[in-house]
């Protein structure tokens, strides 16, 4: 039941990061807490010591998301660009690498994917909580090994709801590519 309820939440939390709806946020943080049980009990323990973590990621997007800047403007979305994209996953490096050796140690069950992925979504989230574009990238490069890691492990409602994901990344993706702030002075996107 707690997993398919991770399901649901999952679903629709990034239903509403793609429509850039705030949200995203209280619903996420349900859902982090239905999937720190199911991964805990898995055996997955950077997975489940992600959704801890994501808590507080959760806490600061909603902040981040809602405050206004200078202007009175709200955040919009917008590309972090090759500095920045090169600073996430220069990140992802090491502390994959950290985490390989941390939850070799523990005896998590996949200790290397288990620390890919869990240093990827860390990286993705904070791309996601400033509105870059390029958050959806590690996203799907995530969601392309949480798939089969999950269907190994028999959390097939997990690994189908994470294919869920996926698709809804690559939409994503798409319609935040098309966000005014986005394109060239001048251009049109059609319908």
């Amino acid at each position: 039941m707690t997993e398919w309820l991770g399901f649901v939440t999952g679903a629709i939390c990034v239903w509403l990061t793609v429509r850039t709806n705030v949200w995203t946020f209280p619903v996420g943080i349900a859902n982090n807490g239905f999937f720190l049980v199911v991964f805990a009990t898995a055996g997955l323990y950077a997975d489940a010591g992600l959704q801890v973590v994501f808590l507080a990621l959760a806490a600061h997007g909603w902040w981040q998301w809602l405050r206004r800047d200078t202007a009175g403007e709200r955040l919009a979305v917008r590309r972090g660009g090759p500095r920045i994209l090169a600073a996430a996953i220069g990140a992802v490096i090491p502390a994959t690498l950290l985490l390989t050796w941390l939850l070799t140690a523990v005896h998590d069950t996949a200790p290397f994917l288990d620390a890919l992925t869990t240093a990827l979504s860390l990286a993705a989230q904070w791309l996601l909580n400033t509105k870059r574009i390029e958050n959806w990238y590690l996203w799907i490069a995530a969601d392309l090994i949480y798939i089969p890691l999950y269907a190994a492990k028999g959390l097939y409602p997990t690994a189908a709801v994470y294919v869920l994901f996926l698709g809804l990344c690559l939409y994503g993706l798409h319609t935040w590519s098309r966000e005014p702030a986005l394109r060239p002075a001048g251009t049109a996107v059609a319908a």
